[in-house]
């Protein structure tokens, strides 16, 4: 027999405090593809469509694919958005509904809606008014989803990434479509099952690389070898999403004993909360990480300087100027920087030409509030780009990808890239394809949270975080929470359960 399966994949990861609404444009300026167009730009890469493609090779399906569309991390996804890249995906379950046997989507688990607090939850409601109760639904999640109630009543089968760095996408679609596949032959049945405590997101935001998540991943994988289970999930939760189903949860797609599944999802639920206070990472201020890089004499590799919180990744705006600012103010050499989000800043830059002298306001333009006000900038211009390159990393190896209209200021000894749209750094080319190879400088200043540690490390001699103050800071106390459930770590932080 074969299957006739739906497939999309349709992402966006919400900071709710970002100015920044989540216009259909945005989608389609980082990547918004549709039918063989999708296929053709994701379908062997590392992506949730690639491992669905797998799956459907492999066991013969009939995949008809809808669309790939994801928006850099920003404010509320505004209504028109949502509805004109949902509209396709619910036509084509309504005209195929009759030869549908599943649905397979690649989400996020954390998109906010200017009118929904819950994107993804929405998107499955709207589908099972199409399709039934009974059609099996599959979906994979970032493992930094928010994932709700309604998600797990509306979607069978749930899996998210297993890694962060995240470098296991298609290893999620794959795994995902693999459990699909056995549901559609009716030899299975699963359903999810979901274990959350009230915290704004796991003490180390879920990394994968060192600390303790190493020991829950394996006991889930343990756990998956089980009868009757076919996924377990450990989310990490997005904190910059201010609704109220938000934070970590631990989630066990399976049948059978459903008691026992959940008496195991909030074991490791339990061990979240106990280790809510050991955090791996040491914050530096920018002055002390600029002091630190200013001492640091090269070995193998530069010293990477990680802005954590003025991370585009999660939602930051990417134009805080107070990590350069320390950098410069040390007069560091061999230094570079990037990305410094300021579209304005990179179509006055246009006007020069390669080689001129140039003065330029940069940055802190989107809300000086958090992250620094505009610097005042002279330097000699380097390259003036289009912005496109292609990863060869272990995240986005071989995806086509764009900053817009980008240039590089040589300031003092510091190259910085300037961009027009926001994109953390994750990958060597996101530097190298604008003339600018961190492996051969001393000192690397980028934008990023975690991503950049699968690329990164194997050149550094030395890395350090430091917190700018900027929209991603550690210090959620100073973001306006309002919708969140209270008490909640860590604004409550005697809060006890």
């Amino acid at each position: 027999m074969t299957f006739t399966v739906l497939s999309a994949e349709f992402a966006h990861e919400t900071n709710t405090f970002s100015v920044r609404q989540t216009q259909y444009s945005n989608f389609m300026d980082r990547y918004g593809f549709f039918g063989d167009q999708a296929i053709q730009e994701r379908g062997e890469a590392n992506t949730e469509l690639a491992g669905f493609r797998d799956v459907a090779r492999q066991q013969g399906w009939r995949l008809i694919h809808v669309l790939s569309a994801s928006a850099e991390p920003a404010g509320f996804v505004v209504r028109d958005a949502f509805d004109r890249l949902t509209a396709p995906i619910l036509a084509a379950a309504r005209e195929k509904r009759g030869e549908l046997s599943g649905i397979i989507l690649g989400l996020h688990g954390a998109m906010v809606t200017d009118f929904c607090e819950d994107g993804e939850g929405e998107l499955l409601r709207r589908l099972r008014e199409i399709v039934g109760p009974k059609l099996p639904i599959a979906i994979t999640l970032d493992l930094h989803a928010n994932v709700t109630q309604a998600m797990c009543d509306h979607a069978n089968i749930i899996v998210s990434y297993k890694t962060y760095p995240h470098i296991d996408m298609r290893e999620a679609g794959r795994h995902a479509g693999q459990v699909l596949h056995r549901a559609m032959k009716g030899e299975i049945h699963p359903r999810t099952i979901r274990a959350h405590r009230p915290m704004l997101d796991e003490a180390n935001g879920g990394r994968t690389d060192i600390g303790p998540m190493i020991e829950r991943f394996e006991q889930a994988r343990a756990y998956e070898k089980k009868p009757g289970v076919y996924a377990v999930s450990i989310n990490a939760g997005f904190g910059n999403a201010d609704i109220k189903e938000v934070g970590p949860t631990v989630l066990v797609t399976a049948e059978g004993d459903m008691k026992a599944h959940q008496a195991f999802a909030e074991g490791i639920a339990d061990d979240i909360w106990a280790k809510r206070f050991d955090v791996l990472n040491r914050y530096y201020s920018v002055e002390e990480a600029a002091a630190i890089a200013k001492d640091y004499k090269r070995g193998k590799g530069p010293i990477i300087i990680a802005d954590y919180a003025d991370n585009p990744g999660g939602g930051g705006y990417g134009d805080s100027t107070e990590l350069l600012r320390a950098m410069l103010a040390a007069n560091l050499k061999e230094a570079c920087f990037g990305p410094m989000v300021d579209p304005e800043a990179a179509q006055e830059l246009r006007r020069y030409k390669v080689g001129q002298n140039v003065q330029v306001w940069l940055g802190g333009k989107t809300d000086a509030r958090f992250g620094g006000a505009p610097l005042k900038l002279e330097g000699r211009l380097e390259l003036i780009s289009d912005g496109d390159y292609v990863g060869d990393g272990p995240m986005v190896g071989g995806l086509r990808l764009s900053f817009g209209p980008s240039a590089v200021v040589r300031v003092a000894d510091t190259a910085v890239l300037v961009t027009t749209e926001p994109a953390q750094m994750l990958d060597l080319q996101q530097f190298r394809a604008f003339g600018i190879d961190p492996a051969r400088h001393s000192v690397v200043g980028l934008k990023s949270m975690q991503h950049f540690r699968a690329a990164f490390e194997p050149i550094a001699g030395k890395v350090i975080v430091c917190d700018s103050g900027a929209l991603c800071t550690t210090h959620l106390e100073r973001l306006p929470y309002k919708n969140v459930p209270r008490p909640i770590f860590p604004l409550d932080r005697d809060l006890a359960i």
